[in-house]
């Protein structure tokens, strides 16, 4: 569904920080991920559609998304412009301890589009609550991304398989799952 056929939607860039690029993490799905983040949001920006940056702050000091440390900076293709809203969360959800639901109800946006990292965590945990509150919850598959996991067995879970269950689990239940050309082209 291209953007054109939807209600005044809100890209929700959740999490693009500087510390998932750090290789600590271990290996990661979609390297392109910010790339399709920065598309979507260049194009949002061009049609003055509503835009909404969301950062961790994470409360421990160690975290690599701790204020003040490198990784818990923005990207720079994601730096808020003038009209653009900047949420500081320190949980999951973005909107647990934000004025999200608050800014969505009060301007009559209820089609919210996700994207950022990572797709296991943050973005789905938004999503999912997002979609419980009654917002019509779309996430975009190739402007996400995530990492191997480990099972309590000590396997290796590749990213891209954590990923692909991820969305198969919010599809249709929590959201809609998209990719950037089905919005954009």
């Amino acid at each position: 569904m291209s953007v054109n056929a939807r209600a005044n939607p809100v890209l929700l860039l959740i999490d693009v920080q500087k510390t998932w690029s750090d290789p600590a993490w271990g290996p990661r799905n979609n390297e392109s991920a910010e790339d399709n983040i920065a598309a979507l949001l260049h194009w949002w920006r061009r049609h003055d559609l509503p835009r909404i940056i969301v950062q961790h702050h994470s409360k421990s000091p160690a975290s690599r998304l701790a204020m003040g440390q490198p990784g818990c900076a923005l990207r720079s293709e994601v730096t808020p412009e003038p009209g653009e809203l900047l949420l500081t969360k320190s949980v999951n959800s973005a909107f647990i301890g934000t004025n999200l639901e608050d800014v969505l109800i009060a301007n009559g946006w209820t089609d919210v589009v996700v994207v950022g990292l990572t797709t296991v965590h943050c973005c789905s945990t938004t999503i999912r609550m997002g979609a419980n509150l009654g917002f019509k919850m779309s996430a975009v598959a190739d402007a996400m991304a995530t990492f191997d996991a480990k099972t309590l067995q000590g396997q290796t879970v590749p990213a891209e398989i954590m990923h692909q269950v991820e969305l198969a689990a919010l599809n249709d239940e929590f959201a809609t799952i998209l990719n950037t050309k089905d919005l954009i082209g």
